[in-house]
């Protein structure tokens, strides 16, 4: 219809929740099982009788699975719908993770590594995600705090990651002991994934009965044949702004996935022993970034300051990490609690502040496919910061290491200021309701 009838319509669902609820908890779960190995690398180091290094590419696995994979996902989400993705998502999640507890016996490495595998092939149904879902089922006025919580989600199975493998997997002589301890965590795991899959059949629906906003209802009431998948991926490419923000995005989130997966080793380089605390740091890591992300998705929603909020959000990034290097060796264990804390609080917080910007930048193309552009941009550089900070620390210890991505973050702090605050979404809204 024209734009007095996709007006009218627009109605927020009461089941827009437990959608963003269920999304949230599927993609925790995955997330969980990505960090679950790097936050006690030292022990599977030890009971698969592999490198460090074999154990870091179990994390970057999921980022490598990602490049290839995101424009076949993409062109489904947009040709499939939300449901056809969930169900994908959640059914692979739970595959790994059954697979992984083939996996018990320390000549079984390669079994451990399909599973992961697996659960990689579940992440690329997932992260591109929050802002398609934010979009498609809630109004303009709680779009950017929709965002939040489903990366949020995220964020907490990641939290999850850092904190119960240290707990239910102690650092053991016996191998059969460890075997057993191993087996609980990926019992548990796999009894979760299961549980959500079956809930995402039950419950998760492709998109509202009617329009959760003007922008919405403007892309639903436009005809399918206007739309072209390669066509969307040009655009967006040749948008000087998405692409400043496609390569800061990365730049910031590749950071924070080589932090996590080396966490271990620098913690225990400088504290031995401390392999539990390792699991609490980055678990105030993350805790602190979903406070982080939650105030900026409430913020924006407030102020509609994409710019100045990034900006602000990449240079207190930048300082925290400057701190962190320079405190990490220090000989104190509270104070690198302090310094993650903060560290956590703005890199962790900037990831919905790049999804939301990136929608009002390229709209009225796919959210999904803006989405899994900064999604590659940050699988790239996760990859190549996470093998870099490896062989640095190995070469010159953590804090060298950590000064490469301090210089890293520098040039994104640079090269976000240049980015033009052009908010088409937020246009679009205007000029509908002066219509």
């Amino acid at each position: 219809g024209g734009v007095g009838d996709a007006a009218a319509v627009v109605q927020l669902s009461r089941l827009r929740w437990a959608v963003l609820l269920l999304f949230s908890s599927y993609s925790l779960c995955n997330a969980f099982q990505w960090i679950q190995y790097g936050s006690i690398n030292n022990v599977f180091v030890r009971f698969y009788d592999v490198s460090a290094f074999a154990i870091d590419w179990l994390s970057m696995s999921y980022m490598l699975i990602y490049i290839p994979l995101l424009f076949p996902v993409a062109w489904l989400l947009d040709k499939r719908g939300l449901r056809f993705i969930a169900l994908a998502a959640s059914a692979l999640n739970a595959m790994g993770a059954w697979v992984k507890l083939g996996s018990l016996k320390p000549h079984l490495f390669p079994v451990t590594v399909l599973g992961q595998v697996i659960c990689g092939l579940a992440q690329v149904f997932i992260l591109g995600m929050p802002s398609r879902i934010a979009s498609v089922w809630f109004g303009s006025h709680e779009v950017s705090t929709a965002c939040s919580i489903a990366v949020f989600g995220n964020q907490l199975g990641i939290a999850a990651g850092f904190l119960v493998p240290p707990v239910l997997i102690p650092n053991v002589e016996d191998v059969e002991k460890l075997a057993y301890h191993i087996s609980i965590m990926f019992f548990m795991t796999a009894g979760v994934a299961s549980a959500l899959f079956i809930l995402v059949i039950i419950v998760f629906k492709e998109k509202p009965p009617n329009p959760p906003s003007r922008a919405q209802a403007l892309i639903q009431s436009r005809p399918t044949v206007e739309y072209s998948y390669m066509q969307s991926i040009l655009r967006l490419l040749r948008n000087a702004n998405f692409l400043l923000l496609m390569v800061t995005y990365g730049l910031n989130v590749g950071c924070f996935y080589a932090l996590s997966t080396l966490l271990n080793r620098m913690v225990i380089h400088h504290y031995p022993g401390e392999e539990v605390n390792a699991g609490r740091i980055g678990l105030t890591i993350i805790l602190s970034g979903m406070v982080g992300a939650l105030i900026s998705g409430i913020w924006l929603d407030k102020t509609k300051t994409y710019k100045q909020t990034t900006l602000v959000v990449y240079i207190m990034s930048l300082v925290g990490m400057i701190v962190y290097t320079f405190t990490l060796s220090l000989g104190h264990l509270w104070v690198v609690f302090v310094t993650a804390g903060f560290l956590g609080f703005f890199m962790t917080g900037y990831l919905p502040l790049g999804f939301e910007f990136a929608v009002e930048l390229t709209y009225p193309e796919s959210e999904g496919t803006s989405s899994g552009l900064l999604n590659v941009s940050a699988q790239i550089f996760g990859i190549a910061f996470t093998i870099s900070e490896g062989q640095v620390m190995d070469r010159f210890g953590t804090k060298a290491g950590n000064l490469l991505l301090c210089s890293v973050l520098f040039l994104g702090t640079v090269m976000t200021a240049f980015i033009k605050a052009d908010l088409r979404r937020q246009r679009a809204n205007l000029e509908n309701e002066q219509t």
